[in-house]
């Protein structure tokens, strides 16, 4: 990318912002979404992201990684569970507490997601140095703390 000036470069941020939040939206979409999965969406595929291949997770610790409510996430749960992406079971010492984790199926899905993200994030430091490189994650947790202080404001 050639050197921009000064007073254009607010401009060019704007637009290059703009341009990556949709593209990585609709790239994502395609890449996730192949022959193999096409039975859920992107935002199954989240859902199986925060399941994660580690210990089962209960429903509310789901929810939290996800910033949604129960009542949402169970819809979603349920189609994942139909789907065979998902199981769900109650605990042995609360039955109210409903742990899931993935299935085989499940698993397969999430390192497909995984994938994507490893790639993406192998392309935004190519031809960097480590210097580069951490002014890239500075800047990208500064606009990340930004996004939180406005999301979460009353």
């Amino acid at each position: 990318m050639e050197a921009v000036k000064l007073s254009d470069a607010d401009g060019v941020l704007n637009e290059l912002l703009v341009k990556l939040f949709k593209d990585i939206v609709e790239i994502e979409e395609k890449y996730l979404i192949t022959k193999e999965f096409r039975d859920i969406s992107v935002n199954d595929m989240h859902v199986i992201e925060a399941v994660g291949i580690e210990e089962p997770k209960s429903m509310s610790t789901v929810a939290k990684l996800l910033n949604v409510t129960t009542g949402t996430l169970s819809k979603a749960m349920d189609g994942l569970v139909e789907k065979k992406y998902v199981s769900k079971v109650r605990g042995r010492k609360d039955k109210r507490v409903v742990f899931a984790s993935l299935t085989e199926k499940g698993k397969k899905a999430y390192r497909h997601h995984e994938s994507f993200h490893r790639k993406m994030i192998e392309n935004a430091k190519r031809g960097l140095n480590e210097q580069e490189t951490t002014v890239l994650i500075y800047s990208l947790a500064k606009l990340n703390d930004y996004f939180h202080e406005i999301y979460e404001q009353p």
